[in-house]
């Protein structure tokens, strides 16, 4: 076990429980070559954006809003990427944003909140066949919201 990981062990907070929890199953793991590629993840969100501002222009909201989603998901990819992590689960990607990024006061947790939000919407519009234009609107705005800050603090990183 690393020793970034070896810290998480001794904090006491939920998310760092959760993250505990997805470090033993390996759904989180540390990965030192993660930094180099965040840079690569948040292109791969503006990508997933401009297909989602795309679609939505062609009235495909379905397929706006899962685009919107992976948009967001690229992007909180880049973010756990750019503290030497790489995530094998959705959930776990978002406990890795509560914990590496919330707790410490690096990220606000609508952050997280939109990526759930943004999930749920998506699992809908995928399994479920329910989607509409507002979901599909609101996605892609809380998606470049999403973008720009990741985009921010991975700026800010040594």
């Amino acid at each position: 076990m690393s020793s970034a990981a070896a810290s998480l062990y001794g904090k006491s907070r939920s998310a760092n429980q959760a993250l505990r929890e997805c470090l033993d199953k390996r759904k989180i793991i540390f990965f030192p070559r993660a930094k180099g590629l965040a840079k690569k993840e948040l292109l791969a969100a503006e990508e997933d954006l401009a297909e989602a501002r795309d679609r939505f222009g062609h009235g495909k909201y379905k397929y706006a809003t899962i685009n919107a989603y992976y948009a967001i998901f690229h992007a909180a990819r880049a973010l756990i990427y750019s503290k030497g992590y790489r995530e094998r689960s959705h959930y776990c990607l978002e406990v890795a944003l509560e914990a590496l990024f919330v707790d410490e006061d690096l990220l606000k947790s609508r952050y997280v909140r939109i990526f759930q939000d943004t999930m749920a919407l998506r699992e809908d519009a995928d399994y479920s066949g329910s989607f509409s234009k507002e979901g599909a609107s609101m996605s892609i705005s809380n998606a470049g919201e999403f973008i720009e800050v990741a985009r921010n603090l991975i700026r800010s990183f040594p």
